[in-house]
Parts: C-alpha cells; sequence; structure tokens
C-alpha cells in the first residue's frame, strides 16, 4: 500500500479573508462587546481547523500561534481575542493528547500507565505526547471540543444571572458604573423576585451609565444616576458595589471601563465589598505592565472631553482619552463567574487550568 503524501501546511485563503474582514471591524470598532468578540473569533477559529490544510497537531498550533500573532498585534487592546486563541490551543494539545492516549491504549500498555492524574490534566501534551503523529480523527475531535466552547460562550451569561439571589438581598443599596450587559442581567434577574435599589455613576465622558439606568428602570427597578464626582459621597450609603469588566489580568486585576479604579478606591475606603460579574473567557493570562500602554489600553478621541470648537484652548493642552482603567486585585472582593464565585488570589490557579504554558505569548 502507497503512503500517503503529506500535506503542504496551509491556511486557507477564504478563512484569511474572513480574518482580515475581523480585525477591520475591529479597528472601526464595529464590534464592541467582549462577548461578540470572542464568539467570532472562536467560530473563525473552527473555520480555520476545519478548512486549512495540515499533517497533525504541531503544524496546526503553528498556523494558528502565526495567524493569532498577527490578529493580536492589529488589535492588541481586545484580550478576548488573545484569549480565545490561546482557549483553543489548549483544546488542541488536550485532543492530541488523547488520541494519543487512545492509541497507546490499542497497543496493550499497562492499564495503570493509561489512567489520568491530576498532572496530565494540567500539563496535557507535554513533553511524553508526541504532537507530530498524525491522525485522522484530530480534525473531528478538536471541531467537537470547540463546539463545547462555544455552548460555554452562550450560556456564560445566564450562570452568571442565576447566581445573583445568592448576592443581592432585600432593601440592599446597590452601586455601579457605566454599562455592563452582564451586570445588566444580573440585576434584572434579582429583581425578579426582590426590591432593591441601584446607584449608576453615570461614567463621563461616555455616559454608559445614563443607559443602564434606563434600562434598570423599564424592568421597575428604583435606580439613580449620579455623576462620577459624587461617587465618594454616595458611597457610605451602599452595601456592595457591583461592576462588569473588559478583561481580568492574571493577578486578579481588572482591566476595566474609565472610572472603574475610582469607584474601587471609594468603595475600599468605607469597606464596601466590590464584587466583578465576569466570563472565564475574559480571563487573561497575562499582566498589565505600566510601559505598555498600547496593549493595555485604548485612546479614543478627545473629542468628548474638550470640543474642538474651543479652539483657544485646545491648542494649547495635549488631551488624552482613555477608554480604560485598571484596578489593582487587593480592591476587589469577589468575582462571580459561569463556573462560580472565586477570590482575586485563585484567578492564577483558574488561569494555569485555561490556558497551556506553551501559548501564554503566541
Amino acid at each position: 500500500m502507497s503512503r500517503r503524501t503529506p500535506l503542504i501546511p496551509h491556511l486557507d485563503s477564504g478563512v484569511h479573508d474572513q480574518m482580515n474582514d475581523f480585525v477591520t471591524e475591529l479597528k472601526h470598532g464595529h464590534l464592541s462587546s467582549s462577548y461578540h468578540i470572542a464568539k467570532r473569533t472562536t467560530m473563525l477559529l473552527r473555520n480555520i481547523i476545519s478548512q486549512s490544510r495540515y499533517n497533525n497537531a504541531k503544524e496546526l498550533i503553528e498556523l494558528i500561534s502565526t495567524e493569532g500573532k498577527r490578529v493580536t498585534e492589529n488589535v492588541p487592546s481586545e484580550t478576548a481575542v488573545a484569549n480565545m486563541f490561546k482557549r483553543v490551543l489548549r483544546s488542541i494539545r488536550e485532543e492530541a493528547a488523547s488520541i494519543h492516549k487512545s492509541e497507546e491504549a490499542h497497543k496493550n500498555i499497562e492499564e495503570d500507565e493509561l489512567q489520568s492524574t491530576l498532572h496530565n490534566l494540567l500539563f496535557s501534551a507535554g513533553p511524553g505526547h508526541d504532537l507530530t503523529t498524525p491522525s485522522s480523527q484530530l480534525r473531528g475531535s478538536i471541531i467537537e471540543s470547540i463546539g463545547e466552547i462555544l455552548t460555554e460562550l452562550e450560556q456564560s451569561g445566564e450562570n452568571i444571572a442565576a447566581q445573583s439571589l445568592e448576592h443581592i438581598h432585600s432593601n440592599e443599596v446597590i452601586m455601579t458604573i457605566g454599562k455592563s450587559k452582564t451586570v445588566e442581567a444580573f440585576l434584572k434577574k434579582a429583581a425578579r423576585t426582590r426590591k432593591f435599589k441601584v446607584i449608576v455613576a453615570e461614567c463621563a465622558p461616555f455616559y454608559q451609565g445614563q443607559e443602564l439606568a434606563k434600562g434598570l428602570s423599564k424592568d421597575g427597578i428604583d435606580t439613580t444616576v449620579i455623576t462620577d464626582s459624587a461617587i465618594f459621597a454616595m458611597m457610605s450609603r451602599v452595601n456592595k458595589v457591583i461592576i462588569g469588566t473588559h478583561t481580568v489580568m492574571a493577578n486578579g486585576g481588572l482591566k476595566a471601563i474609565n472610572g472603574a479604579y475610582c469607584i474601587a478606591g471609594a468603595a475600599k475606603h468605607h469597606s464596601v465589598p466590590v464584587i466583578v460579574c465576569t466570563a472565564t473567557y475574559k480571563f487573561s493570562p497575562n499582566h498589565v505592565c505600566s510601559y505598555d500602554q498600547h496593549s493595555f489600553n485604548k485612546i479614543v478621541c478627545p473629542h468628548d472631553v474638550m470640543k474642538y470648537s474651543e479652539g483657544s484652548i485646545v491648542s494649547k493642552v495635549h488631551l488624552r482619552n482613555p477608554v480604560f482603567d485598571y484596578v489593582p486585585p487587593d480592591l476587589v472582593e469577589l468575582f462571580i463567574t459561569n463556573i462560580g464565585g472565586i477570590a482575586p488570589s485563585y484567578v492564577y490557579h483558574l488561569v494555569r487550568e485555561m490556558y497551556h504554558p506553551d501559548d501564554v505569548d503566541l
């Protein structure tokens, strides 16, 4: 029987064009929701795996790592993109390891050597597993694994909202800032059975808090909008702070909407617990670097801060309008995720379970 000719590893041109369109949409701000960005990234990765050419897991990992590096360099502030690339890379390693173990089992290897250990679960496809071995099962297994990731993404919001009654009690006063769809769903779920008040900081200059207040008031929730400058003064009346976040860094710190550090600092002063509602796809294996604001933050047009019509002043000042704040982990009491509540000190362990050490840097 003649041996099958090895394929030349190649990324499908159609998927490459889809990825370029995705990057363009991100650059132009057409996609702003972390959920939609994560889901779109995962679906594109599924297309890469199903339509591209490769012989084994190692070649597939190289294809995806190369594409991931290219995409993340174009949109460094969108950490959900990098997170999903790294999550899928771990799935590839795990599926390759699983197939390798299954094939070894058919070679009558002793049963004791086949049993999974905690070390195998945490470091799947490590040095003991051969990623260069071709397998006809690899493509299908990985696509099935990605389907599970997509299901987890789709159910994450509902799973977080389902925990609302464990953390919100009757007649409490809750403070939040900006607009987070996860926080909005969390509050609305609790409001179905309990009465409480919500204070929303408007989050200038974007004023997303006003949009959240409208949504909550439509559901009959007693909502008050305050200016950002009134956060400290109002904090003494608050029972707990509940906010969303764009990214959770590896040390448990937050990359959150501008103004989040202000509200977390005020809560710390008044001994008010800060609870963060976030799905696990926002957990990043990277740390924040003070010198690398390009990849951490996003600087947008300062027109909302000072209009160009004020030309006499604008010409004499240098304006920066950052979108995000960094909130250190010591200001956060608890993370409510789609897999349950976790403390900031546990984030490091969760990140190690989600991502493979070799994929931390694409």
